[in-house]
């Protein structure tokens, strides 16, 4: 015989996973401290800096 289960419950349970998860990739996404955020934008403007140091000048 089948299980019997209770719908309602099993969207709610649905419901809290995707929700976990959700959460767990903001996590990820947002859950950087104020070092870390710096420290890969001086990063960036380096690498930026970088980039047009060897960029050549147009004459015209």
């Amino acid at each position: 015989m089948a299980e019997i289960i209770n719908l309602r419950n099993a969207r709610k349970q649905k419901a809290r996973a995707e929700k976990a998860s959700q959460a767990e990739q903001n996590r990820v996404t947002f859950g950087r401290t104020k070092a870390e955020k710096q420290l890969s934008a001086a990063e960036k403007a380096l690498a930026e800096k970088r980039v047009d140091g060897h960029k050549r000048d147009q004459d015209e």
